[in-house]
């Protein structure tokens, strides 16, 4: 081989296996996720959970009078889940909120990855009613997701696996696989990648109400990725983009503000009357 050859081979090698390496720091910053500096909400309880796998997971929950419906919260991958108790709870006033530490973000144990989130989402759903004290009413309460971001991912998986009788998804993308292999086109992404995030998957065919908030100027999730996934869905109850909203602006914009009560009012008003999961196909 021509030395020049083996040079550039060699640099592409470097190049790929570099990626290779960093895709869990770049797709789970929980070093440089800070703690919430803001008080917690009046009447928000703390709790714990101990994983399959032995790690402990930290969260806490908010209960709201007269509310029958818990929304789980799945945040961003570099949003604290305090931070993002607080903000929802000053925008959805009528809904219990239960929101936990992804693994490997402190105070929560572990080492994040697609499938611990799942997992430990599916162990969140199970116990929720139980955190909030509502496993003894004579009405069961449903169950939302919403997820933010990369929560997105964790709140479709649920969805998909008919565990949760609506969701939202707000800057969701079809799957971090085609995001990662329109960014690095050059790279054999689907070889390399462990965390493809598959929510196009998840969600096709099934009939489970799902409201989507995007931003016009997303430069992390474009916005094609979002109309891939949106066309996946049997059940779309809203579908919303603010034109003028980037992957963060977004949350400052009293329009997301108005779309995310009208979202959790659309997913609840098609959702089933009783608690029982929405079955698949």
């Amino acid at each position: 081989m021509l030395p020049w050859l083996a040079l550039i081979l060699a640099l592409y090698l470097a190049i790929v296996g570099s990626l290779y390496l960093a895709q869990d720091g770049l797709l789970f910053p929980h070093g440089a996720t800070r703690r919430g500096m803001l008080p917690l909400p009046e009447g928000t309880v703390r709790h714990e959970l101990v994983t399959a796998d032995g790690h402990r997971l930290v969260g806490h929950s908010l209960r709201r009078n007269g509310s029958r419906d818990i929304a789980l919260l799945f945040t961003g991958n570099a949003w604290n889940a305090e931070d993002c108790l607080i903000f929802t709870t000053e925008r959805l006033p009528d809904v219990h909120l239960l929101a936990f530490h992804y693994r490997g973000y402190a105070p929560s144990e572990g080492t994040p990855s697609e499938a611990g989130l799942v997992a430990d989402a599916l162990l969140l759903r199970a116990q929720a009613a139980r955190l909030l004290g509502l496993e003894a009413t004579a009405e069961p309460p449903r169950m939302f997701a919403i997820g933010y971001s990369i929560g997105s991912g964790v709140a479709a998986q649920l969805a998909g696996q008919g565990q949760v009788d609506g969701a939202i998804l707000v800057t969701p993308f079809d799957s971090i696989e085609a995001i990662a292999r329109q960014r690095y086109f050059f790279a054999p992404v689907g070889l390399l990648l462990r965390h493809p995030f598959r929510s196009d998957l998840a969600l096709a065919g099934r009939h489970v109400p799902v409201a989507v908030i995007a931003a016009g100027r997303d430069h992390i999730v474009p916005p094609a990725r979002t109309a891939a996934l949106v066309a996946q869905l049997a059940r779309p109850v809203l579908v919303a983009t603010v034109p003028q909203a980037d992957h963060v602006s977004l949350y400052d914009l009293p329009e997301f503000d108005q779309l995310l009560d009208r979202a959790l009012r659309a997913v609840q008003a098609a959702a089933p009357p009783a608690a029982a999961p929405v079955k698949g196909r």
